[in-house]
């Protein structure tokens, strides 16, 4: 039985996201579990309790306990949903983010209505910005061309490449309002606040071009707010990256990508 389609789920392309699966089938078979219960519920009411059956009212009521079983039933299942899976999952994921030498580390820049997307270049240190060096269209991330670590910094727009199987923390921030960054294939979703750099990590496991959406309605042109993310081969991800890599002293609008 494969669940994924049955509940009408992308493809899970992450190394958590058979976790946030698993979630989603348990929270909704409770919820079809209450569903049917209380439908049943109603129409035996409606059958035991009706003008016919009951003609003289009956302020004794019933005497069974059998609804607060169900209440103590209910109770247990959705603590044992919030302790055994949430709470473990949003520690390891949202508190304990990886701290290894062979992570990814981009930044994503949320503006109405695009992504702009920043790596830090073979140096692996993003350089200096500032908002005098800021132009909307070849300089959307203020970087200062002054600075040695910026030199190499990689950006591109609606575009984001990652390898497979390596960890990468993605580094949300906003330039204007609150959007809100959406991998359906990867299980991530994280509102981006302005003045907030807020970070969200995964591994992908699968190959594909997929979509970036934004989840948050952030202006008049939100349904174009739309970038794609390319997961490759080791190997085809550093020829990208040579690719993109900003050719040395080359000054001028030639420096961006």
């Amino acid at each position: 039985m494969n669940l994924q389609k049955i509940f009408f789920l992308p493809e899970n392309a992450s190394s958590h996201g058979h976790e946030i699966d698993m979630m989603i089938y348990l929270v909704h078979g409770l919820m079809l579990a209450l569903f049917v219960g209380w439908a049943v519920y109603f129409v035996v009411v409606l059958l035991r309790f009706n003008r016919r059956v009951n003609p003289k009212a009956n302020y004794t009521g019933t005497t069974s306990h059998i609804s607060t079983v169900i209440e103590v039933v209910v109770i247990v299942a959705e603590i044992i949903l919030l302790i055994g899976f949430s709470i473990p999952f949003w520690a390891k994921q949202v508190n304990d983010l990886p701290n290894r030498p062979d992570v990814i580390h981009v930044q994503v820049k949320a503006e109405q209505f695009a992504w702009n997307v920043r790596y830090p270049g073979a140096d692996g240190v993003f350089g200096k910005t500032g908002l005098e060096f800021y132009d909307k269209q070849s300089n959307p991330w203020g970087i200062d061309s002054r600075d040695p670590s910026g030199k190499d910094d990689i950006t591109t727009i609606n575009q984001l490449v990652l390898p497979i199987g390596r960890t990468v923390i993605v580094h949300l921030t906003s330039q204007d309002v609150v959007h809100s960054f959406a991998l359906q294939e990867m299980r991530v979703k994280q509102d981006v606040i302005p003045g907030l750099s807020i970070p969200a990590w995964f591994t992908p496991t699968k190959t594909g071009d997929w979509e970036i959406a934004c989840a948050q309605l952030c202006g008049i042109g939100h349904y174009r707010m739309k970038g794609f993310l390319k997961i490759r081969t080791q190997e085809d991800y550093d020829a990208w990256l040579l690719s993109n890599a900003p050719v040395p002293d080359s000054g001028g609008d030639d420096f961006w990508n």
